[in-house]
């Protein structure tokens, strides 16, 4: 018995980074459908909520990585890549919260063009951000490896997207919003959303640093 437990371990990594990518997921699809209903209060209500239950559950699954590498002698990758990638990958998880938190705590009024776009990219790279995170544990296989490459240049280039957008918004914002008030408010979350984009950038780098090292 005790010889069992002296044995190297392999704890499952990969399959908890594909829980975590699932919950940034539908942290982001629960934000984008809390904008598109922003003014009916009982679903903003319901998608704040839903928005939150996945931030927690990734919370959690973030927590659980971090104690495996302590408790595991053997990894399928370096250690310091496990545990930078997955504490990036709540980063986006805690922003998108933080999106829906500041929203209400600032009592935005109405949801901009500005704000749906830059909604509707960060949507997007958190669902590249998932793609990528699945091929990890099939890095060995060159297509596969090629194939997380790609995906990780389409984070960058939706990155680049949603940083246009926000200079846009923020030109159009100081241009012709004559209320200092909602300037401030809209100031700040066009740069949250944003920051959910960079967020996945980072990610994209590490999984891209991780493939081009381990495959």
């Amino acid at each position: 018995m005790l010889f069992g437990k002296l044995l190297p371990k392999e704890g499952n990594f990969f399959e908890l980074f594909n829980q975590h990518a699932d919950w940034i997921v539908e942290a982001s699809r629960a934000f984008a459908n809390l904008v598109a209903n922003y003014n009916d209060l009982q679903l903003r209500e319901k998608y704040t909520q839903e928005v939150d239950s996945a931030e927690r559950a990734a919370d959690r699954v973030t927590h659980e990585v971090n104690r495996l590498i302590h408790t595991t002698f053997i990894t399928p990758i370096d250690r310091e890549q496990i545990h930078t990638l997955i504490n990036l990958m709540d980063d986006v998880a805690d922003l998108v919260q933080d999106s829906a938190e500041t929203m209400s705590l600032y009592d935005v009024r109405n949801m901009t063009e500005e704000i749906t776009r830059l909604t509707d990219l960060s949507v997007k790279c958190c669902e590249r951000v998932r793609e990528a995170v699945r091929m990890l544990e099939a890095i060995a296989d060159p297509a596969t490896a090629e194939a997380a490459l790609k995906t990780c240049e389409e984070i960058d280039r939706l990155e680049s997207d949603a940083d246009r957008v926000m200079r846009s918004a923020m030109s159009k914002l100081f241009r012709e919003e004559p209320d200092v008030r909602e300037v401030i408010k809209l100031k700040a979350i066009y740069e949250l959303l944003e920051t959910i984009t960079d967020k996945c950038e980072d990610v994209a780098n590490q999984i891209e640093g991780i493939v081009l090292e381990n495959s």
